[in-house]
């Protein structure tokens, strides 16, 4: 896989949004090659997607077990990131984010985590695979009600947590954290030379087109960097 691509909602134009650049990164460890990639989408500023920039994947890699379970070392280096974030919301504020986030290692297997709706979709022989669960209200809403919880359509005709927040999942929110989750759902493939394209977006992307459609799109250029800054 020779192409990654980064789109972000505020690619879109839509300012409300407070998103990371979405840029990857390479690097090698223990004779390891990583490529590390994400999405972090904010609401009420952009301090907490800040953070997860400089800290998530750090605290990933920190993980004494990421080499023999890459799945449990995502799993809590997420949830202590959470924790993190919460301990510091005087320093860091009330908002919180959405996180997709793609490891591939040594090039052959790809390991997907995300809280939230911001999605990671992969291209094998052209056609679209979602590689991550969207964690809306409407679809966890049991796990809400449990914890105290509630979803509403009002304000708007958007199923809401609390009326607030229009995911289910997320790092901070500490106002509304009791009844949210910031566990991550993972997903891990193998790499083959059928897989061509990574495409990580937030939900801005995802409302205007299909999965298969930003494949469709992201399939026209050779350049994932031209593709991005468009």
């Amino acid at each position: 896989m020779d192409r990654l691509c980064c789109f972000s909602s505020s690619q879109l134009g839509e300012g409300r949004s407070y998103s990371s650049s979405g840029k990857g990164k390479a690097m090698r460890i223990q004779q390891h090659e990583l490529g590390l990639f994400a999405i972090y989408d904010g609401h009420l500023g952009d301090t907490i997607p800040s953070y997860l920039q400089k800290h998530l994947f750090a605290n990933i890699l920190k993980e004494e077990e990421f080499w023999v379970d890459p799945s449990r070392a995502i799993s809590k280096a997420y949830e202590k990131t959470d924790q993190a974030i919460l301990s510091q919301s005087s320093d860091l504020g009330r908002g919180g984010s959405t996180a997709v986030t793609a490891i591939l290692i040594n090039g052959i297997k790809l390991w997907v985590a995300n809280v939230g709706d911001s999605r990671a979709v992969l291209s094998r022989g052209g056609q679209a695979i979602q590689m991550t669960t969207d964690h809306e209200p409407n679809i966890e809403r049991g796990s809400i009600e449990n914890r105290g919880g509630f979803v509403s359509n009002m304000p708007g005709d958007v199923p809401r947590v609390n009326g607030q927040l229009a995911v289910s999942r997320a790092f901070g929110d500490k106002s509304l954290k009791s009844h949210l989750r910031s566990d991550p759902d993972i997903q891990w493939t193998n790499i083959d030379n059928n897989t061509d394209i990574l495409i990580l977006a937030s939900d801005g992307l995802w409302k205007v087109m299909s999965n298969q459609e930003a494949v469709d799109i992201a399939k026209k250029f050779k350049d994932p960097q031209r593709l991005r800054n468009n």
